[in-house]
């Protein structure tokens, strides 16, 4: 036998060994022999549908055990609109097992998204286009700075007993907030907490003042400006709250 035969062959008889192995890992033979049968799913599971989970990973549980793409399963659930992330296993002989973390809201993030208590942007879903978050925007590449100022400034305001109902921050890196007031508070781009504590200082006094504040410029270095609403008008005259002075007569 000459060499270019031994190696036919040599190269036949792997092919024999070779192929049926590639064909089970690549779900052409055996999914209905090595079937995935089961699903368990691992992790708070409370705004996720059990049906759509089960209709994204049914086209590669059907490939079975051993032909299954894990990532490519994983990256199709992550997709779900209240999915996180999802971490995609396989148990012999036949059980696919996913551990998956929902999106807890945190605040909205700009017009159409929601930030997570993780820090991760997603897309509003209808269900939550009502529900009371704080109001929250700037880069999306600044979303642990916005969420530090805001939390720094709620820490602040507490005690005068206002809170913090939306921070900004422009392109420029410029930072604004409106209070629970409805007090407008433009805070500029430098030492915006150092600004925030000196309005702060002198909050409680200005609160005692018969106009509302509208609005506060803190972009000065040694101050700040205050632009005021109208007064609330005064409640009228009732029988209620009027006194009344009698004489006796002899």
């Amino acid at each position: 036998m000459n060499a270019v035969l031994r190696i036919f062959v040599w190269l036949l008889a792997l092919s024999v060994v070779a192929l049926p192995v590639v064909a089970v890992l690549n779900g052409w033979v055996g999914a209905e022999r090595w079937p995935l049968a089961k699903l368990r799913v691992h992790g708070e599971f409370k705004r996720v549908p059990a049906e759509q989970l089960q209709q994204v990973v049914l086209p590669y549980a059907k490939s079975g055990f051993f032909a299954v793409k894990l990532q490519d399963a994983q990256d199709a659930i992550e997709t779900l609109p209240w999915v996180e992330s999802a971490q995609v296993r396989k148990q012999w002989p036949d059980v696919l097992e996913i551990t998956l973390v929902e999106h807890k809201p945190f605040a909205r993030w700009g017009h159409d998204r929601l930030l997570s208590e993780q820090g991760k942007l997603f897309a509003t879903p209808k269900k939550l286009q009502d529900l009371e978050l704080p109001d929250l925007d700037g880069p999306d590449s600044q979303t642990e700075e916005v969420v530090a100022l805001y939390n720094d400034a709620r820490a602040l305001f507490a005690p005068a007993g206002v809170d913090v109902k939306r921070v900004t921050m422009d392109a420029r890196g410029s930072w604004s907030l409106v209070l629970s007031n409805g007090t407008e508070v433009v805070v500029g781009r430098d030492d915006a907490r150092s600004r925030l504590q000196r309005f702060v200082r002198v909050l409680p006094q200005l609160a005692n003042q018969a106009a509302p504040i509208e609005r506060a410029d803190l972009r000065y270095t040694n101050g700040f400006t205050l632009s005021w609403g109208t007064p609330a008008p005064a409640a009228p005259a009732t029988p209620a709250n009027v006194a009344h002075r009698t004489q006796d007569r002899t």
